[in-house]
């Protein structure tokens, strides 16, 4: 007589065939995945060198935050909705629409003739760059076990790298040559090249079309609201009003109003789009705080230096962003190295540990910068940084895929991205109004005499006009600018610390061999080696 097990056995050895139906078809599946991810980060940093041209063109300086902010926005809002759906309906669907949908905002802007088209579109890319991320990664543990899962996702973390420093080197020449417009055209090819490789090679096990999926309408506007109020809350305060303004204290009761709501929502409806159950479990809600705390002090640190270096260095955007590559190539060879060791060895507790050890070395070291500091010592400094943050970055995303079954990857995925990118916003937003408020005390400290700055005001300060000052001034704003931003680092190295600490009481769950969509436990004693379903983690 068969037993029971064995069908299911048998569905699991088909699926995963299916998911190997060849290395090359693997390998070029990834590249679509790689390509479509590449996407989505170089859509964060290619505008960086283009937005004083592009806005200037399109007389729209007063509404520059929004083109970033619409893109944060919306992105962040839908990667939850993205890795839900993809459980509920299937993740290649999804994938297409995304590709898509992010084409077509890179075509609304590049035929943009005002800002309010322009924020639009980086609206509509949004909607599609939320989906890039997370369902790549998904798709990858649809059909890749966990055990050889780490290689790949090595060199994902490594395309972020990538893009960091290509997004604004292609920006800057793309402004000073054939046009701002082609950081969007450049799109187009890449999502074409994409869209081909996921339709020609991602197979994906169909799902059970008999039952309609229950979608969860009411948390997903909830979490609209509130993740709404939060970035309005980080690219507002500070800035555009005071953290003690009636508008940023009405966003603040927005958002918790609409989060306390969402929670109660998730516990009550069927089909959740952030269940409240994956904070049971314990890898997931450390890896999950742990990379939103890696979150803020690295988006701290990105965001804020390459101002450092030209105001206080007298470097231009150009080198000032060459000078980032020590931090980004440290981070790219890191990342490919450590997920080899996780798929050779299969052990990984101790690589976002380690991780978060470097960041906050690399925080206290970034902190005793002075504008005397040789600029070799800076690149090594960021070096320290990068190897922290490629050693834990995608580890992380390796955990918590391995803690929960298939049928809830991308839902865990998106939930872990989603307060990473929160802890990202924050981290910019209040480095920045740290930063600015610390500044302009300084300037008003040191100064000999008002009005001494070009324009009458710290608010005038280009790096230009600061390499034409006499001397004597020219000091005093160089180490106003190095005074108010280095002890900023100095602080944020207990978050390092916490995310340590909360990494140390990790549970080093054997990584899954096979994809199992039965969850059927399956030991191999002949090879030697104990195949644990995702469910187990």
């Amino acid at each position: 007589m068969t037993s029971p097990a064995a069908p299911r056995t048998e569905r699991a050895r088909v699926e995963r065939a299916r998911s190997h139906e060849s290395t090359r078809g693997l390998i070029l599946l990834f590249v679509g995945l790689m390509l479509a991810m590449l996407l989505a980060s170089l859509s964060q940093t290619v505008l960086s060198a283009a937005m004083p041209t592009m806005v200037g063109e399109l007389n729209g300086v007063d509404l520059m935050l929004w083109v970033m902010t619409a893109y944060i926005l919306a992105s962040t809002i839908m990667m939850p909705i993205y890795g839900k759906m993809g459980d509920l309906i299937g993740r290649k669907g999804l994938l297409l629409f995304a590709i898509t949908a992010f084409m077509a905002g890179s075509v609304l802007g590049g035929l943009a003739g005002d800002m309010n088209m322009l924020i639009i579109a980086r609206v509509v890319q949004g909607i599609g760059g939320g989906g890039l991320m997370i369902l790549s990664q998904a798709i990858i543990a649809d059909v890749v076990p966990a055990r050889e899962r780490g290689k790949y996702m090595g060199v994902m973390g490594a395309v972020f790298a990538v893009s960091s420093v290509a997004g604004p080197l292609l920006g800057g020449w793309f402004t000073e040559g054939i046009g701002w417009r082609w950081t969007f055209w450049i799109n187009i090819p890449l999502g074409i090249l994409a869209l081909a490789a996921s339709i020609a090679f991602l197979h994906l096990p169909k799902h059970d079309t008999s039952v309609k999926p229950r979608i969860d309408v009411f948390g997903m506007a909830l979490l609209a609201a509130a993740t709404t109020c939060l970035v309005l809350i980080a690219s507002w305060g500070g800035s555009a009003y005071d953290w003690d303004s009636l508008q940023i204290i009405m966003l603040g009761v927005g958002t918790v109003v609409a989060g306390g709501l969402f929670v109660l929502v998730e516990l009550r409806t069927p089909e959740p789009i952030i269940p409240m159950s994956l904070f049971r479990e314990r890898n997931f809600t450390l890896t999950t705080i742990a990379g939103l705390l890696t979150g803020v002090a690295m988006f701290g640190v990105i965001g804020y230096l390459p101002t450092y270096l030209q105001m206080t260095f007298g470097q231009d955007a150009t080198t000032a962003g060459l000078l980032m590559i020590p931090m980004m190539g440290a981070l790219l060879v890191t990342s490919v190295v450590t997920g080899w060791l996780v798929s050779r060895y299969g052990r990984y507790k101790w690589m976002p540990m380690v991780g978060a050890l470097f960041v906050a070395a690399g925080l206290s070291l970034l902190s005793t910068m002075t504008p005397e500091t040789p600029l070799w010592v800076f690149c090594s400094y960021l070096a320290v940084m990068g190897v922290g943050l490629g050693t834990s970055m995608q580890i992380l995303v390796l955990i918590v895929q391995n803690t929960f079954h298939v049928r809830m990857v991308g839902t865990a995925t998106a939930a872990n991205n989603y307060f990473r990118q929160i802890g990202a916003t924050l981290g910019s937003a209040f480095v920045g109004s740290l930063f600015a408020t610390r500044l302009f005390d300084l300037l008003a400290e040191r100064l000999p005499v008002a009005g001494a700055l070009p324009g009458g005001s710290a608010h005038s300060l280009t790096p230009d006009a600061v390499k034409h000052l006499p001397d004597a001034l020219r000091t005093l704003i160089d180490q106003a600018y190095n005074d108010a931003l280095t002890p900023l680092f100095l602080w944020m190295v207990p978050l390092a610390l916490a995310a340590f600490v909360l990494l140390c009481f990790i549970r080093e769950v054997p990584l899954a061999t096979t994809i199992d969509r039965d969850s059927v436990i399956e030991n191999s004693v002949a090879e030697g080696n104990l195949l644990v379903t995702a469910d187990e983690g």
